[in-house]
């Protein structure tokens, strides 16, 4: 099975469109809904209708179906980086959509970091256990029925990037597992399931 690394090129209107709210990321990362018990806030504050996880895992082996065509997808530390600053710069905060389908208003990013450090990221805090260089989000929603029929309900779990990146020129996985890294063990890991599924 092909492994597709996608890039992103910084001089061409590609990158990330929008945060998608689903009942199951492809990152198998699950979402956090902060409410008032997570901190002593003031009375009128009833709940704080946050939600934070992981938007991008560097390195994470994503299955992807195309008719016959099956292979995996995965972005890089570096490409995490851009997507996250990318997102932001170009003023992309409030796109939000429901399943990749339907646009939402009402959801905002409103705080966004990468983990740098496996003791110390607030993430951490959270229960969340992500490697390092995952783009972390907090998206705060003033959407009623979203929060009330989706949210509350179970209905959505975490988020999904909806974007546009280019596909790195394919290179035999052999040469991708020489190139990986110690923190790096998952994708060598699904490298070598895969080729044991191919033999």
């Amino acid at each position: 099975m092909r492994i597709v690394e996608l890039i992103l090129d910084e001089d061409q209107e590609i990158g990330i469109e929008a945060i998608s709210v689903v009942e199951n990321p492809a990152i198998e990362e699950d979402f956090i809904a902060l409410k008032s018990q997570e901190f002593k806030l003031a009375e009128v504050d009833k709940e704080r209708r946050i939600l934070m996880g992981a938007l991008l895992i560097p390195n994470k082996p994503i299955y992807r179906r195309n008719g016959e065509d099956e292979y995996y997808i995965y972005f890089s530390k570096d490409t995490v980086l851009k997507a996250s600053q990318m997102y932001l710069t170009q003023g992309k905060q409030n796109n939000s959509t429901l399943e990749h389908q339907y646009a939402i208003e009402g959801l905002s990013l409103v705080e966004s970091w990468l983990v740098e450090d496996k003791v110390h990221d607030k993430s951490v805090k959270y229960g969340m256990d992500l490697p390092l260089g995952t783009w972390v989000g907090s998206v705060k929603v003033n959407n009623e029925k979203i929060w009330n029929e989706f949210v509350k309900t179970g209905k959505v779990k975490g988020f999904s990037i909806e974007g546009y990146f280019a596909d790195k020129m394919e290179r035999p996985k052999e040469e991708i597992k020489d190139e990986l890294s110690k923190e790096d063990l998952q994708v060598q890991q699904i490298i070598d399931i895969i080729k044991e599924y191919d033999n």
